[in-house]
Parts: C-alpha cells; sequence; structure tokens
C-alpha cells in the first residue's frame, strides 16, 4: 500500500504521524510525507518586496525542508520506507496533483477542528480534498 501522508507542523502533526506508524506496521506501506511550503513569490498576488522579504523566505523554506528530513528520518528509525516532499503550491491542488503523480492508494491528512467561521472564509484542506478527490481520503482529527 502506498499513502501520501500531508502535514503543516501544526499541533495536529504529531497525531498524525502517529495513527501512520500504527497503520504502516501492520500493512507495510510505503509513505510520501508531503508538506506544502507557501507559493512560489511568482504566485498570482504575492509580489517580491526588498531583499530582506526575499530572505526571509528562503530562511523559511529552508527551516521547513530541514524539519521535513528530520521528521522523516524519525519515521524510517521505525523501518517504515518514508519519502518526503516539499512542494510549493496551494495545497488543496497540490496534494491531489501528488497523489494523482505517485499513484497512491490513500491521502492522509488532519483536521484542526475549527469552527465555521474559519472555514467559511478561509476553507478546509481537509474539506476541499474530500469534495475534489476520488482517492480514499483519511482524517486525523486534532482532539482525540
Amino acid at each position: 500500500m502506498k499513502l501520501l501522508v500531508a502535514i503543516d507542523f501544526s499541533e495536529v502533526t504529531e497525531r498524525i504521524l502517529e495513527h501512520v506508524k500504527n497503520l504502516v506496521c501492520k500493512t507495510g506501506s510505503a509513505i510520501w510525507l508531503l508538506h506544502v511550503a507557501m507559493p512560489d513569490p511568482d504566485f498570482v498576488g504575492y509580489d517580491v518586496g526588498p531583499e530582506t522579504e526575499r530572505e526571509f523566505i528562503a530562511k523559511k523554506f529552508r527551516e521547513e525542508h530541514t524539519k521535513l528530513q528530520e521528521i522523516a528520518d524519525t519515521i524510517r528509525k521505525n523501518g517504515i520506507e518514508t519519502t518526503p516532499l516539499l512542494i510549493q503550491g496551494p495545497t488543496v491542488e497540490t496534494i491531489l496533483e501528488q497523489a494523482e503523480k505517485l499513484k497512491v492508494d490513500a491521502i492522509i491528512v488532519g483536521s484542526h477542528g475549527r469552527g465555521a467561521m474559519y472555514k467559511l472564509l478561509v476553507g478546509s484542506v481537509s474539506e476541499g480534498l474530500l469534495h475534489k478527490t476520488k482517492i480514499p481520503l483519511v482524517v486525523i482529527p486534532a482532539k482525540g
């Protein structure tokens, strides 16, 4: 079984990884650990500012890359085949593109459990995936 596990480094990430480790140990699955980074500065509506702004974005991107690698290394120590992916782009669309490209059997994401007002104004990644994917989706709630 091949799984795409999308994480955002929030408080729900640890809970997702805990469930994934249990699932993979039982099934012998391989996972792709995906973090979708802030869209490319050339992304619509985002103008690159002065040099300091570009340096800040580059530093943040390097930090996310390092953190993702550390998480993947920790998972590998449990004998789980793990490939980390750090990709820039719109979150829902990027997750779906990677899931199809990698031909995964399921997508695993977390849900922050935010209220209706937040979902109305900002949206929900898990909800967006649910409405757009044909691939089985496992949503891990933030609170358990």
